[in-house]
């Protein structure tokens, strides 16, 4: 079977390109496709962008004395990890934490569900990230069989006037939802058993979610009916497309503070309201 020799740019040809518009004309002329290339640059270019106002806004936090904490919530493989070691790659690491607590102790589980959340909350001059949260009691533990009945129905009353108390003293709370399809969260569970360096990753609660998909989706839909609040709103965000929804959810949080340098920022940081939006009942999501 014949095959076709890839059409290549000539040592001649890189030494005369000096800007990238010559280059997509000159790969335009020779037939060689880079659309994927160009995304990858451009995606590339943002995140840096991005992630240089993010120093510059944990600089804003650290000097004014601010508590940030920001919630990634969502269904497995949503993307809520690799969004936030994005966010904190390039941050001071003495100014910053990220808190994935594990299963609760004996002693832990018999005490205020809330406890060990409070002392894992920013300090004055911190940006703190929870990759899950407090919020395993709404939606993975009852979906799960984690936890009885009266415990789920105690923690639901009791989670409003928890993070109103946080709201009064201070404490700026974002609470993003990943949404991810069934479908495209299938397609992620299988590609993290093809990868060795993935396969960890996946556990068995993994695919029990995919079976009790439409549990989990009751369980997420009450949670967000007594718990997005005024003053502590859920803030949905699409990700089926992993690195629009790293770059969008970026942009929600620099949206949120007014620091130095802000305006004269090159980058977007209005975050797209088709991909980044408060919760409502009637908002289009993408794992119901």
């Amino acid at each position: 079977m014949s095959t076709i020799a890839p059409i290549t740019f000539s040592a001649e040809d890189l030494t005369s390109l000096k800007k990238r518009s010559e280059l997509i004309q000159k790969a335009h002329e020779k037939g060689v496709h880079i659309n994927k290339a160009i995304r990858n640059l451009r995606y590339e270019e943002e995140l840096r962008m991005l992630q240089a106002e993010l120093v510059d806004l944990q600089q804003y936090v650290a000097k004014k004395k601010l508590r940030v904490g920001i919630i990634f919530e969502g269904r497995d493989a949503a993307g809520k990890g690799g969004s936030i070691k994005r966010f904190s790659e390039h941050l001071n690491p003495r100014s910053m934490r990220l808190v994935a607590l594990p299963k609760p102790t004996e002693i832990e589980a018999g005490q205020w569900y809330f406890r060990r959340y409070i002392k894992a909350m920013p300090d004055p001059g911190e940006i703190v990230f929870f990759d899950r949260s407090w919020y395993n009691r709404a939606v993975v533990e009852p979906v799960m069989g984690f936890c009885k009945d009266n415990q789920y129905e105690r923690f639901m009353r009791q989670v409003p006037e928890f993070e109103h108390m946080l709201y009064e003293d201070g404490v700026i709370l974002i609470k993003f939802w990943f949404s991810i399809s069934k479908e495209e969260q299938q397609r992620r569970f299988q590609s993290r058993l093809e990868n060795p360096l993935k396969r960890w990753k996946f556990s068995p609660v993994d695919m029990k979610g995919q079976e009790l998909w439409d549990r989990y989706t009751m369980f997420k839909e009450r949670m967000f009916a007594r718990t997005h609040t005024p003053f502590s709103p859920w803030i949905i965000v699409k990700t089926n497309d992993k690195r629009t929804a790293r770059l969008e959810s970026m942009r929600y949080v620099l949206s949120q503070f007014e620091y130095p340098g802000k305006s004269r920022s090159k980058a977007v940081l209005i975050p797209d309201p088709n991909v980044v939006a408060r919760y409502y009942r009637q908002l289009e999501q993408m794992d119901i």
